[in-house]
């Protein structure tokens, strides 16, 4: 397995397009994306736990029950959310694409991200459509990237070529999220394209497990969205044997499912709103999973020690009291903890207590970018990695008026 270019283009016919249709107020901002398969595909979608959910999740649900798709839309600058319009409007968003590009409406996935509550107009996206066409192409998912982004900084995508029942195979994504993350799923929007041949079933268990590890694993500021959104189409053009049970190709497809996603979750972490650092938590010897990640999410979401984090402070205790008071079963009087970044790594605490160290060094190391929480709890073998960022002055600056 290797990593490549290309984004949602880098499988076999797979195109895309992103144009500026004026939903939002900076022209120079594309907000209208569009992902369109040559062949039918096999399609999966995990979403938001919220209670409260964008009219184009209901709409994507219900086109997706059968377990294909060929084309996903999506706008930014308005979520489609608590509008009493708002699942006609997504339904519009799919017919203009039957409209346009000949896809059937019901085999369309549609998404929005943006502001909620504020209606979604309908004219200004069936205007750009003649545009959002033209633009297509084989080589362009970067514009797709770029036109599903809200307040993201940076374009959020990845790509991998794996082998497959002798085929190469390969597949790609793109993401946007910055803020409102905190999943079960994270304001995020992720869609993932392959040329691999897969059954709808398979693709949806493949996606279903990833998600567990990855996507499930992010935390920004503790809000979970209400449009959230991971979406995958496969369209077999690799020409491998359709995988339809768990064997050595399925494994091989979710370990490239997870080359493609683990990227993209490093990278909505560190694009978090105000963020000047990555966070990592890295739990190790747990003794199940499900500690593992219990433990490694409560210390990503601890507001104290992202806190400390912005300021370089190696104040450990606030990550003993993450796992205090995370509920899960840890035997405290055993946990091992460390920081490490590129400048080196420390160890500050060892069954459950705290070790001498120097305060400079720590220092050094907490104002490097991309810092790692090592947590040891000796209690077993299993292990989970969260990410996160630090939180800044900037946070609360750009969600106070984030509106206008």
């Amino acid at each position: 397995m290797k990593s490549i270019l290309g984004g949602v283009c880098a499988a076999k016919g797979f195109k895309a397009s992103g144009v500026h249709c004026g939903l939002r107020k900076n022209k120079e901002k594309p907000d209208l994306a569009l992902i369109v398969s040559d062949v039918m595909c096999s399609a999966a979608c995990v979403y938001t736990q919220n209670l409260v959910k964008g009219a184009p999740i209901i709409i994507t649900k219900e086109n997706v029950a059968d377990g294909k798709a060929q084309a996903i839309i999506c706008n930014s600058g308005n979520a489609n959310t608590c509008n009493a319009d708002g699942e006609v409007v997504a339904t519009q968003m799919c017919a203009l694409v039957e409209k346009e590009v000949g896809i059937p409406a019901k085999d369309v996935i549609v998404a929005s991200t943006g502001v909620i509550g504020q209606p979604l107009p309908i004219g200004p996206i069936a205007a750009a459509m003649p545009a959002l066409i033209a633009a297509l192409g084989y080589d362009n998912g970067e514009a797709a990237a770029k036109a599903i982004m809200t307040t993201d900084l940076a374009v959020k995508q990845s790509a991998v070529e794996f082998e497959l029942g002798g085929k190469t195979c390969r597949m790609g994504g793109i993401a946007k999220g910055s803020g409102m993350i905190h999943p079960n799923m994270a304001t995020m929007l992720v869609f993932i394209t392959t040329d691999a041949n897969i059954s709808p079933a398979l693709l949806k268990q493949a996606l279903s497990h990833d998600i567990l590890d990855t996507f499930n694993m992010i935390s920004v500021d503790g809000d979970t969205s209400t449009n959230d959104m991971v979406s995958v189409l496969a369209n077999g053009l690799a020409g491998n044997p359709e995988i339809t049970e768990e064997n050595e190709d399925y494994e091989a497809f979710c370990a490239a499912l997870r080359a493609v996603t683990t990227p993209l979750c490093r990278a909505i972490a560190k694009d978090g709103e105000g963020a000047t650092k990555l966070l990592t938590c890295e739990v190790e010897n747990a003794s199940s999973e499900k500690i593992a990640r219990v433990v490694a999410k409560s210390i990503i979401c601890s507001s104290l020690f992202k806190a400390a984090m912005f300021g370089a402070d190696a104040n450990w205790g606030r990550c003993l009291a993450a796992i205090g008071y995370s509920g899960a079963d840890v035997d405290i009087q055993k946990v091992g903890l460390a920081f490490s970044s590129q400048a080196g790594t420390i160890d500050v605490c060892k069954n459950g207590a705290g070790l001498p160290f120097s305060e400079e060094f720590a220092k050094e190391i907490l104002m490097q970018k991309e810092i790692t929480i090592l947590v040891d709890l000796h209690s077993g073998t299993s292990k989970a990695t969260a990410w996160g960022c630090d939180l800044t002055y900037d946070y609360v600056k750009i969600n106070g008026d984030y509106r206008s």
